[in-house]
């Protein structure tokens, strides 16, 4: 089955092969609040098993999302995501995390601290954006991903790459969206192999016509 990772056309070029102007569009898109996509994924690019379970995913000891949690005050997912991460006795809606879930339809019953969207992505991040506030996580799916990567509203990957190959699951990108290209700005091996990498959306300005 082909891997849903080799959908993604990532740029394997290092820091210093990119222009100045690549690396004047990663120091701009720091002046508005990033959309951050993070998550863990198997080698072969899944996200999860095709039943949705996590299992493969683990935390080395050595590692710590504490440095991640203090750049972001939003977290946005896709409903399953939700569901799977109640499931693993999962907890949001904290009074520092504000908590958006992309929904086609009303839950059932509400959720303190959650607020379900049903709107575009792109106009919702339009709307957080106006406001003050930190980075904003999304936390996936794969599908919530794609419709995110088609807006162009990601700005940097933060991926726990982990050592397995699962053979079939969930995507992490599934098929469907423009070419994006992404520098690699930070990696880190952890024990037991996890591999923490870092890139950031490099955004190419169209030339003016004369």
């Amino acid at each position: 089955m082909a891997s849903g990772f080799s959908k993604t056309r990532f740029s394997t070029r290092s820091s210093t092969e990119y222009t100045v102007r690549d690396r004047v569009a990663i120091r701009l898109s720091s002046l508005v609040r990033k959309v951050v996509l993070g998550l863990g994924i198997s080698i072969d690019g899944y996200i999860a098993r095709l039943n949705g379970a996590v299992d493969f995913l683990f935390m080395p000891k050595d590692y710590s999302m504490a440095p991640f949690f203090k750049t972001i005050d939003t977290a946005i997912m896709g409903r399953k995501t939700l569901d799977v991460a109640l499931k693993m006795g999962g907890s949001f809606g904290g009074s520092s995390m504000a908590t958006y879930v992309f929904s086609r339809s009303k839950p059932a019953s509400e959720r303190d601290g959650i607020v379900f969207v049903n709107e575009s992505p792109a106009m919702f991040i339009s709307k957080l954006r106006e406001r003050r506030g930190k980075n904003i996580w999304l936390m996936g799916g794969g599908e919530l991903a794609r419709d995110f990567l088609k807006a162009d509203l990601i700005d940097e990957l933060y991926l726990g790459l982990v050592p397995v190959l699962l053979g079939e699951g969930i995507p992490l990108f599934p098929s469907g969206f423009p070419q994006r290209d992404f520098a690699l700005v930070e990696n880190k091996t952890y024990s037991k192999g996890l591999i923490a990498l870092k890139y950031a959306r490099v955004r190419k300005k169209s030339r003016r016509k004369s």
